[in-house]
């Protein structure tokens, strides 16, 4: 009895990964096709959040180092350093199927996001007096894509050693983290919002699809075992 409530549970948490798949996927698509076709509603909302959000060209040393500070883990090089040891650790334990879909996801997002941003072709948000002076394309945000899988791959792999308390909290912290990265891009001048939205689509997609095909979900082969200290519900 307790393995078939067992598989029940591990059964429904795949079907709501795939469908948070679906889902991410889905705005991805739907945004990525609204900046290629030049949807209105899109782009004036864009703007206006451009607009109001940016920092301005004339912000402050301090602001413009705080920015990039809180900006910085959704760049590779952080999403590489948190996870290298990680890696390691599941190698020493022989979880082989967990330690490949960690390297799998934090190392093709980013030629993912690039490819994505030479099929839609974006350029940067333009402000009066230049704004980001950056030559890559806009659609979608890599910072945005990089820091939502991060933030998943660490979900996934810490959720089953986790209460329901720690579970909420962990989920909370995670998600304030993707927002703050997100929001940095568009103070910077670097992104506009459908971009950071697309970026995290992509990130959370991207990621949650390897862990189906990896097992890395409870039931699969790859999940990453522990002792949960608590009712976790």
């Amino acid at each position: 009895m307790v393995d078939v409530l067992r598989g029940n549970r591990a059964l429904s948490t795949r079907t709501r990964a795939l469908t948070a798949v679906v889902v991410a996927l889905a705005v991805l698509a739907v945004l990525g096709a609204g900046v290629l076709v030049g949807f209105g509603p899109q782009a004036r909302l864009d703007d206006a959040v451009s607009s109001a959000l940016y920092a301005g060209d004339d912000r402050s040393a301090v602001l413009d180092t705080l920015l990039e500070v809180l900006t910085a883990p959704g760049a590779a090089a952080f999403r590489v350093l948190v996870c290298l040891p990680v890696v390691v650790w599941l190698a020493v334990r022989r979880a082989w199927w967990s330690a490949g879909w960690v390297v799998i996801a934090v190392v093709t997002i980013s030629p993912l996001t690039v490819l994505l941003k030479e099929v839609v072709g974006r350029v940067r948000p333009a402000f009066e007096n230049g704004g980001a002076t950056y030559e890559s394309l806009s659609y979608p945000s890599g910072h945005a894509s990089g820091i939502a899988t991060l933030v998943t791959v660490v979900l996934i792999l810490v959720w089953p050693r986790l209460t329901a308390v720690r579970r909420r909290g962990a989920l909370v912290a995670g998600i304030a983290l993707v927002v703050l990265v997100g929001l940095t891009r568009i103070w910077l001048g670097a992104h506009f919002l459908s971009d950071v939205v697309g970026g995290w689509a992509l990130g959370v997609g991207w990621t949650m699809a390897l862990a189906l095909a990896f097992g890395a979900l409870p039931g699969g082969r790859g999940v990453l075992r522990g002792t949960v200290t608590g009712p976790a519900t």
